[in-house]
């Protein structure tokens, strides 16, 4: 079991800590209830964005020599990027170690996407000031080699939206359609999210915000239609779902076994091609929209 320390050890935090850390770790709810105002760590947040970008950029840059400046870029931001430095902030326990004013604690602050990632790069900018570019380099490098090269094995170069886009586009001839379904109270706000093809549902998704919401709810997309569907299914064969109710996993797994059943052959797919050469041919799916 990890200890108490073991989350601040793997960002580069010093073992003796000190007061550059104990700024980085107290958001400003805590700083305003303090009789002075107190100090937050929002301006080592704007340093250590900086800096994150530019280690991560470097990384990138160096690593794959054979991507694109957009693809790198896209894969940036598929690694930089609020839901997913708070689920690397979530990993090493770093929530457990932040100074909180207690309305922000009553509203489940620890555990904010948010929160989380503003004072992961609150973090980054105190080890660079305390410990040089050299050790906050290594560390970065360390956590973020592994979800790059992670992301690329699969075929992921783009944030899930864009990703979900792309594929819905080719496939079905049509955007993709977010919907909003549900939020939570004032006081601990959430979202959720689905993810539409037309009438067909292919994801849902959770997040404290509406855009993590959309992505966490194109990332099942994607599994889904990846795990099922064979490349190139057509949209006019994309199975119809009942969109008056929200599809549990289990009915989206059979919504994508479906899909599958639905794949062209190869030589439907010819036969296809060969009739959209004579003009005789269908356009798959619907208009986009």
């Amino acid at each position: 079991m990890n200890s108490p320390r073991s989350g601040l050890d793997a960002l580069g935090v010093p073992s003796e800590g000190g007061a550059i850390y104990d700024l980085a770790l107290t958001h400003r709810s805590h700083a305003f209830e303090l009789s002075d105002g107190g100090l937050h760590n929002e301006r080592l947040e704007f340093l250590g964005d900086a800096i994150l970008g530019a280690v991560v950029t470097s990384l990138i840059y160096s690593t794959y020599p054979e991507l694109t400046e957009g693809e790198m870029a896209r894969l940036r931001s598929s690694v930089v990027n609020t839901s997913a430095l708070a689920d690397l902030a979530r990993s090493v326990g770093l929530g457990h170690h932040i100074a909180l004013g207690k309305g922000e604690e009553a509203s489940g602050g620890r555990d904010k996407s948010s929160l989380l990632a503003d004072t992961f790069e609150a973090v980054v900018g105190a080890v660079y000031l305390d410990r040089g570019i050299e050790v906050v380099t290594g560390v970065l490098e360390g956590l973020f080699e592994r979800p790059l090269s992670e992301l690329l094995a699969a075929g992921e170069r783009y944030d899930a939206k864009t990703a979900l886009q792309e594929v819905v586009v080719r496939d079905w001839g049509m955007l993709p359609r977010y919907r909003i379904v549900s939020t939570g109270p004032d006081h601990a706000k959430s979202f959720s999210a689905e993810v539409y093809a037309g009438e067909d549902l292919f994801g849902a998704g959770e997040g404290h915000s509406k855009k993590e919401a959309e992505q966490n709810a194109a990332r099942g997309a994607l599994k889904l239609i990846s795990s099922r569907a064979p490349a190139g299914v057509g949209g006019r064969d994309a199975p119809r779902v009942d969109t008056r109710t929200r599809l549990e996993p289990p009915e989206l797994e059979a919504a994508g076994a479906a899909l599958a059943a639905k794949a062209p052959t190869k030589s439907q797919k010819a036969e296809d091609a060969g009739g959209a050469a004579d003009g005789s041919g269908e356009v798959p799916g619907d208009s986009a929209s």
